[in-house]
């Protein structure tokens, strides 16, 4: 029997139908708390600002400086200013849902179907995260650069082309299935051993677990800015 990779799923999903479409409930339903998460903060780390900035500003101007270098590192001084929002907004959404599954029991939030889980637990969110990476980085070269953008492909000897495109798939590619992998990953071990072991073992797992959550957010921002930067560049 030949099964369509389509109906290969990973637990229980809650769907809504909206017209002649299916639509993963429960993913919307988590990112629209995290989305709520990173406005609330934002609102209030910019509400009374001080010269000396103090508290939740504080902390809101360090993530921006860092995302600041982050995209100057990868991306250029003069070209990287002008995508710190993007690779911040990835950057929140991505660190936010991760450090929600490893801390808030999802599961345990009982629904009509399917189980509540982190955003980036579904291939259907990271996939979407890629696609819009690999849309920023052809806009970020075609803006600047036009139809000689398309040299790149022949760089630096024509019959590199094939691989060259084939290079275009495999950057989405890996970087919806390495997010989602390590976030399934995490969520299942940990699940796994509180139900078999509840108290003390999966605590560790757990820290563990937030480190790595951290550290997958920052590989999907710092990837995303070293595509717009090597797109930047000029062949000849």
């Amino acid at each position: 029997m030949i099964i369509s990779l389509a109906e290969v799923s990973v637990g229980q999903h809650l769907y809504w139908k909206i017209g002649n479409y299916d639509v993963h409930g429960q993913v919307l339903i988590t990112s629209w708390v995290v989305l709520g998460i990173i406005i609330i903060l934002s609102l209030l780390g910019n509400q009374n600002l001080s010269i000396e900035p103090k508290g939740l500003q504080n902390f809101t101007e360090y993530i921006t400086e860092f995302i600041r270098d982050l995209a100057k590192t990868q991306i250029g001084e003069v070209e990287g200013a002008s995508w710190v929002p993007f690779l911040g907004t990835i950057f929140l959404f991505i660190f936010v849902s991760n450090w929600s599954g490893a801390l808030f029991p999802w599961k345990f939030i009982e629904l009509p179907s399917g189980e509540l889980a982190a955003p980036t637990n579904d291939i259907n969110t990271t996939v979407a995260l890629a696609l819009l990476t690999s849309f920023a980085y052809f806009f970020a070269g075609f803006q600047k650069l036009g139809f000689n953008y398309f040299r790149r492909y022949i760089s630096p000897v024509a019959f590199l082309l094939p691989i060259n495109v084939l290079e275009d798939f495999t950057k989405p590619l890996s970087l919806s299935f390495r997010l989602f992998g390590n976030i399934l990953a995490d969520e299942l071990v940990v699940g796994v051993l509180i139900a078999l072991v509840p108290l003390i073992v999966p605590i560790p797992l757990m820290l563990l677990g937030l480190f790595t959550s951290a550290i997958q957010a920052l590989v999907f921002s710092t990837l995303a800015g070293a595509y717009i930067g090597e797109s930047l560049e000029e062949h000849h």
